[in-house]
């Protein structure tokens, strides 16, 4: 993607049934034992397979770059975000537990929390590497085994992932990758060894995935594409501001789900706001990823490039005006000629009923809107089927936990954006998805409940 590199290998093609066969055997096999282990025998191999990715992040980190286009600055950020994940689970695997409750006549039940077995994770091409980790990370933690499939647009870092459990002391198999398209997604989501699935992707995806598990009665978690809002008041710090707005749209060349990509302004500080905004997006150093200085790297894809590209020339034919950026950008270095490269851009003048206001566009262009009142932007801000994040920068603190309270969706910022510490929950509202990954409730999506009652006088028979 625009990325000095020779190939790392030639793939053979998809697998295909008896790959994902053998896979889903293998991790079967794994949590045989895996599932056995006590969650502090658990919790030594992934914090020893923690302190290999802190060693090689380096090495993972440009490999990542290579692999998906974004800048080494920000891959590092995601082997750290990765490593990070495998240490808080590893420290939540000893506290699976359940609850004990008395009964009459000194009979009790209790409850076990017990994992599902083999787990499915499907990555996006956006975060690769952490991806992977965020999955199998709780997965592995509960005492599940996991068969991930990366994206085939960025097969490489995930198979770095399982090498590195494997070398830390995991049993052979517990973290299998496979590689394919849709056709080996399906197959994962059919296999009658797979007990749930976790996907991370676009909004059609996610619900052919849904589709597929209900044959089996599977849990999903889906973690699905987003229009965010990003809400800026006039009483806001615009510094701020504005650096929340560039975070919220031009991270990872904007290809980032939860982007708060539609940034409602008040009418009062909007010339102001757009004239540090597109002062700062212009000044965005675009090229080789590899470079310290560079903040902007390459596109996933040629086609998905194009794909950007064409909602920008849509957007202004439907009356958004190009405040800057928007364009395919050719670096100076010969080599780079043929990147996916793009400037970043800001369109003005947008309306709600526009495409790049009402449909996820993926690549690193900001639609400003104009507002008056908080009941009006909320009621905008609100008018989408999905609702992954949002955000609100306002000095007023009852304000911020107001207009926080109101808004649908599952993550939500005040005075920043697009920070996604592992101890919290992360997860959509609407057609956004279902369930959480990160935090302390991940932990019951890759686990289940078994009651059990235990009789300690006679039985009472109606018979």
């Amino acid at each position: 993607a625009g990325v000095r590199t020779s190939p790392l290998f030639e793939p053979e093609g998809p697998c295909g049934a008896a790959e994902v066969d053998q896979a889903v055997r293998a991790a079967k096999s794994a949590f045989g034992h895996w599932s056995r282990m006590s969650g502090m025998e658990r919790a030594r191999i992934m914090i020893e397979a923690a302190h290999m990715i802190e060693s090689r992040r380096e090495e993972i980190a440009r490999l990542e770059v290579v692999n998906n286009g974004k800048s080494i600055t920000e891959a590092r950020l995601d082997v750290d975000s990765a490593r990070l994940c495998i240490e808080y689970y590893a420290g939540l695997s000893s506290t699976m537990a359940g609850q004990h409750v008395q009964l009459p006549g000194g009979s009790f039940a209790y409850t076990r929390r017990e994992p599902l077995g083999v787990c499915a994770g499907i990555g996006a091409w956006n975060y690769p590497f952490q991806i992977a980790a965020w999955k199998s990370a709780p997965a592995l933690a509960c005492g599940n085994s996991m068969v991930f499939k990366p994206s085939p647009v960025t097969p490489v870092t995930a198979v770095m992932l399982a090498e590195i459990f494997t070398q830390a002391g995991a049993p052979d198999g517990l973290l299998n990758v496979v590689q394919g398209g849709q056709e080996t997604g399906r197959l994962l989501c059919h296999h009658p060894d797979v007990a749930k699935v976790s996907f991370t992707g676009s909004v059609p995806t996610g619900q052919k995935i849904m589709e597929m598990a209900s044959k089996g009665v599977k849990p999903v978690t889906l973690e699905l594409g987003g229009k965010s809002p990003l809400l800026i008041f006039q009483d806001s710090d615009l510094e701020n501001a504005v650096k929340g707005a560039l975070m919220a749209n031009f991270l990872s060349q904007g290809q980032v789900c939860s982007n708060g990509t539609r940034v409602f302004v008040h009418k009062d500080i909007l010339p102001e706001f757009l004239r540090e905004v597109v002062a700062r997006t212009k000044a965005i150093e675009i090229g080789d990823p590899l470079l310290e200085s560079t903040r902007m790297g390459a596109l996933v894809s040629r086609p998905h490039l194009s794909k950007v590209l064409a909602f920008v020339e849509q957007a202004k034919r439907e009356g958004a005006t190009v405040l800057c950026g928007g364009e395919p950008y050719v670096p100076s270095d010969p080599k780079l000629r043929g990147g996916y490269y793009m400037t970043p851009c800001v369109l003005g003048d947008c309306r709600d009923e526009m495409t790049c206001v009402k449909e996820e566009i993926f690549g690193p262009v900001m639609s400003v809107l104009s507002f008056e009142t908080e009941e009006e932007v909320l009621r905008r801000a609100n008018d989408t089927t999905m609702g992954l994040a949002a955000g609100v920068f306002t000095r007023d603190v009852r304000r911020a936990h107001r207009v926080v309270e109101q808004l649908k969706a599952g993550s939500c910022f005040i005075n920043n954006y697009n920070v996604t510490p592992v101890e919290v929950p992360f997860g959509g509202f609407k057609m956004s998805g279902i369930g959480r990954e990160n935090g302390q409730v991940t932990i019951e999506y890759y686990s289940q409940l078994k009651t059990v009652f235990v009789e300690m006088g006679d039985v009472d028979s109606l018979f």
